[in-house]
């Protein structure tokens, strides 16, 4: 079975090489540095990521799904700068939602990342 130390050292190595099939390699001989100090940091580190990753999904779930297709006639009840909302949110609110959700995310995880000393 593999370790989550050595998915996270691959990962690291592939994503900072140029070769990246090289990096690959390099990882399969050995070759690499751990970015966790030991495989409980990892556990603690990618089980904050995957509920990040969770709540988020679940943000751009209720207002993709939600919003713009399950609530659309209640929404459309209330005017939005001229528009009915729930029109308004299928077309343009969950694009402006969808573009905060990645600063969101990348926000939240360099603070995540420095959290647990595997920070650029």
């Amino acid at each position: 079975m593999v370790s989550i130390q050595y998915l996270t050292s691959v990962a690291k190595l592939v994503s900072e090489d140029k070769k990246p099939l090289i990096a690959i390699l390099r990882c399969l001989k050995g070759k690499t540095k751990m970015a966790f100090k030991d495989e409980e940091q990892a556990k603690a580190y990618w089980a904050e990521n995957i509920s990040l990753l969770f709540k988020l999904l679940a943000v751009w779930f209720i207002v993709s799904f939600g919003f713009g297709i399950l609530l659309v006639d209640v929404l459309n009840e209330v005017r939005f700068f001229g528009f009915k909302l729930g029109f308004w949110f299928a077309q343009q609110g969950a694009i402006y939602t969808f573009v905060a959700l990645i600063f969101v995310y990348v926000f939240k995880m360099n603070t995540l990342d420095k959290k647990y000393g595997v920070d650029e």
